[in-house]
């Protein structure tokens, strides 16, 4: 097989394996995969012990994932908020 055929087979096949892949969402993957920021604290929505947030911006909501520090950080909470929610949300 050429390897040209080859890649473009694998990439084809690919999206058809992903979606039956589960996988959970580590902070390794969603630190390289998703442009964010650091938050000095997690909404109180989100906060628990030994948990750390990161936010994106997405339309006019703000996405604020909680990720757990145990083992490889998976994802333990999700939020998202409107810009003029989040200041209510911060305090």
């Amino acid at each position: 097989m050429k390897p040209a055929f080859a890649l473009i087979a694998c990439l084809a096949a690919a999206p058809a394996v992903a979606a039956e892949t589960a996988m959970s969402m580590t902070y390794g993957l969603f630190e390289t995969a998703i442009a964010h920021t650091d938050l000095d604290s997690c909404p109180a929505q989100l906060a628990k012990p030994d948990t750390f947030c990161r936010a994106t911006l997405r339309h006019d909501e703000i996405h604020v994932f909680a990720f757990s520090r145990d083992g490889e950080s998976p994802l333990v909470g999700f939020a998202s908020y409107s810009f003029d929610e989040l200041a209510r949300h911060l305090k």
